[in-house]
């Protein structure tokens, strides 16, 4: 190890004798020892060479240099030794007089300061008290003060202010009990703190508990409230549709003198102020939520604000759970409101609940409860309407059940699952509608008596006419009425628009808009169906004689009115705009009742004219003697056909008894000519025919007055219903004959006539004396000219066929 380089260089004596190497260890030793460096590397380089006496020459020479050096330095200073030596020896002179001084000064001081001095300890002694006494004062200021707080909070705890009473004991732990100076005090406060808390807990739990009780009753109250007042909406929604489509109407009509008005209806309660519980006393049912939210309060100033949170989470599920389970003790039909209003009540609570409540529920919380009683709901509705098997049933339930929508929609809750097995149970409920409104018609149709209903009260008119618009006059007639139809009509159609109203009233509200199509489905089939066939077991089974089929051939002229009365009617319920139901217009829905009442009636009186057919065989076919006022038969057939008339034509309409009089017509006309052909006639004489022409100008006569209720038109047509035994008649009274075998004159004159009808009239017809064995008297006398047209006719005929 090298050693430094000297900072400072040394003078040192200089000797003779000595080499250059020598000199220079020495001025490095002294160098090294004046700059307060290190000798280890001297002493190892020394001992290294095996000389360490010149090392200690070296320090020896160093040490003699240095005492030169000493001396003249305490030379120097011994000067001011001396001096100061001096100094001393007066200063302590001076130090005795000061001392006699003082202690002079000492003694007067003592005796002065002694009786200070005791009053000096008095007083620190005093201030000694002085301030135990503070302290005491202190500590018992500090109890007085956690005493009134406790107390103060037993007044809050009595007085049931719980908040309070917390807030005061939280004070005491937090600020004064680490701080009482009296353990037994603390000791009390420290047991009795967790106790208060405990016995507030327990109180507000028991209040809560309370109020989770009462407010199930709440619920069930609030939910008939809500679903009462939908309802009312939506009657006040249906009046206000029912003048917007008297208006419509009215202005489709161009009725522009007719002034109306749409006055809305505004809510008197502000849309269920009263039921939302929005106001600080909670609404009309006492909807006070105070207990819970004091409850939620408190354990929130307990730290036990999410304990509480799912306690009361827990607990409403729990009820919503119960709420939904249905009794087996009673009808769901006489609890189903109850069991609907508890749920309604339930989630109207829980929405409040959630919008006012802090986050004492959240939102997410309130739809898992929304899904699980929509989903115990649709199981219990599938439940109970697939063993209902009656139409009203499903109908109570189900308006019950979407005013339990329209409520709940207004809190923001889905329902489309609830209308979605509404729908579904559709086709159920009218198959259960269409069999009741079967058994009601039946009842209608067998209580009927065939008889003209009688009207004494203007009143009555309105309920069985006008209510249908069955009336063909606006005029109102006079009392009493004895109207066209029996008391089957009004009947009927009571019990059609019923099955409309609930029809509409099942469709209506369950969130499909444009039902009118599927009601008027249903109705097709209620008059295709059920109606036609009722009517048709009525014809076949219950009538017998011309004035019943009379009867029910006027009824089905007036169901024809009403039926284009219930589509308009089922159209107007639907709110689709009348023009569009015209156009949708199908063909008469009871054509085969209505045709099977104008079959049965003309058979009927086919039937009676039978009767006065039998007349018939008195006629002399053979007699030279024509009858002047025609023959008895059809003096009988006429006198019952003007009877017939004078009667049908105050209850059948005039197409009506067209048809059934052409179909009588034509049946006289086919027995005349089936008795002409027949076995019963074996030679007409001229006379005869005479005689039967005098007939049909009777019938003519009879369908010529017709004219007051047939237009000329029609009562020209009502003589083709004869126009066969006509065309024979003229044939055989003509003087050509042979003519009819002119295909230009028979299409024009005799289209009607068969040709072996008319082969077998006209060898009956022809002289006998004609014959074969008649020309052996005659051999010379001429033929007549129209037995020979007859022969040829004959023969012709015979020819062809």
């Amino acid at each position: 190890m090298q050693s430094p380089k000297p900072r400072r260089k040394a003078a040192g004596p200089t000797t003779n004798g000595h080499d250059s190497a020598d000199k220079l260890d020495e001025l490095l030793v002294s160098s090294a020892i004046c700059n307060g460096e290190d000798l280890g590397p001297f002493v190892r380089k020394t001992f290294g060479t095996g000389k360490p006496e010149t090392l200690l020459h070296h320090l020896k020479f160093f040490a003699r240099s240095k005492e030169s050096e000493i001396e003249e330095v305490c030379k120097a200073h011994y000067q001011d030794f001396i001096h100061a030596v001096d100094d001393l020896k007066s200063l302590l002179s001076d130090v005795e007089s000061l001392k006699s001084a003082l202690s002079d000064s000492n003694s007067k001081l003592r005796s002065v300061a002694t009786p200070l001095l005791t009053s000096l300890d008095s007083l620190v002694e005093a201030g000694t008290v002085s301030k135990n006494v503070d302290l005491a004062i202190g500590a018992v200021a500090h109890c007085v003060r956690v005493m009134e707080i406790a107390s103060r909070a037993n007044r809050h705890l009595q007085g049931g202010n719980f908040y309070m009473a917390l807030k005061c004991v939280d004070l005491i732990e937090s600020e004064f009990l680490e701080k009482t100076p009296s353990s037994t005090l603390k000791r009390m406060m420290e047991r009795r703190i967790p106790e208060i808390r405990g016995y507030v807990k327990r109180k507000v739990s028991k209040e809560l508990g309370d109020w989770l009780v009462e407010i199930r009753v709440v619920c069930r109250n609030l939910g008939q409230l809500a679903i009462g007042e939908a309802s009312a909406a939506r009657q006040r929604e249906e009046e206000l549709r029912i003048k917007q489509r008297e208006a419509e109407e009215q202005s489709r009509l161009s009725l522009r003198d007719c002034v109306y008005a749409l006055n809305e209806e505004e809510d008197d309660d502000g849309g269920g102020g009263g039921v939302d519980g929005g106001s600080d006393d909670g609404g009309l049912l006492g909807f006070d939520l105070t207990p819970l939210y004091r409850a939620y309060h408190i354990h929130q100033t307990l730290s036990l604000e999410d304990g509480f949170k799912q306690y009361y989470f827990d607990n409403r599920e729990l009820q919503l759970k119960s709420d939904s389970q249905v009794s087996s003790m009673t009808p769901f039909l006489e609890s189903h409101q109850t069991f609907f209003a508890q749920i309604a009540g339930f989630f109207i609570v829980e929405d409040r609940v959630l919008r006012t409540g802090g986050g004492l529920i959240s939102k997410m919380e309130v739809e898992f409860l929304w899904d699980l009683a929509v989903t115990n709901m649709c199981a219990v509705l599938e439940d109970q309407f697939s063993r209902m098997q009656t139409a009203n049933h499903l109908l109570l339930i189900k308006d019950y059940v979407s005013l339990l929508g329209v409520s709940l929609r207004r809190y923001g809750y889905t329902v489309d699952a609830l209308l979605e097995v509404l729908s579904k149970h559709r086709d159920k409920y009218h198959e259960l509608l269409l069999s009741d409104c079967r058994k009601q018609m039946a009842e209608a149709l067998s209580a009927d008596k065939f008889e003209q209903m009688l009207m004494k009260k203007e009143y009555e008119y309105s309920m069985n006419v006008l209510s249908f618009q069955l009336q063909t006059s606006d005029i109102v007639p006079a009392f009493p009425y004895i109207a066209p139809f029996s008391t089957t009509v009004p009947d009927c159609c009571r019990i059609v628009r019923s099955f409309i109203e609930d029809s509409i009233s099942f469709m209506s509200h369950g969130g499909q808009l444009d039902f009118y199509d599927v009601v008027k489905k249903y109705l097709d089939r209620l008059l295709g169906e059920v109606l036609d066939e009722a009517l048709l077991k009525l014809i076949n089974t219950s009538v017998h004689v011309v004035s019943q089929a009379m009867q029910v051939a006027a009824n089905m002229a007036v169901f024809e009115r009403a039926c284009d009365f219930f589509f308009r009617h089922a159209a107007h319920l639907s709110g689709v705009p009348m023009r569009m139901a015209e156009r949708g217009r199908r063909h008469f829905p009871l054509t085969k009742s209505q045709n099977a009442a104008e079959e049965t009636l003309s058979g009927l009186l086919k039937k009676k004219i039978d009767g006065f057919m039998i007349l018939i065989e008195n006629v002399n076919w053979a007699g030279d003697d024509v009858p002047q006022g025609g023959n008895e038969y059809m003096n009988e057939v006429i006198i019952y056909l003007e009877t017939l008339v004078s009667t049908a034509q105050q209850i059948l309409p005039a197409k009506v008894l067209k048809r059934v009089l052409h179909d009588v017509l034509a049946h006289i006309s086919e027995r005349i000519v089936g008795t002409l052909c027949g076995d019963l006639v074996k030679r007409l004489s001229m006379a005869a025919i005479k005689g039967l022409d005098v007939d049909i100008q009777l019938l003519d006569s009879f369908t010529e007055q017709l004219t007051p209720i047939l237009t000329e038109k029609e009562a020209k047509e009502m003589k083709t219903a004869f126009v066969e035994i006509r065309q024979m008649i003229n044939l055989l009274l003509s003087t050509h004959p042979e003519k009819f075998v002119n295909p230009v004159i028979r299409e024009r004159s005799y289209h009607a006539l068969d040709n072996r009808k008319v082969a077998t009239v006209s060898e009956k017809f022809r002289d006998p004396s004609d014959s074969i064995f008649g020309t052996f008297g005659a051999r010379g006398s001429r033929q007549n000219p129209k037995n020979k047209s007859l022969d040829t006719l004959i023969k012709r005929l015979k020819d062809v066929s």
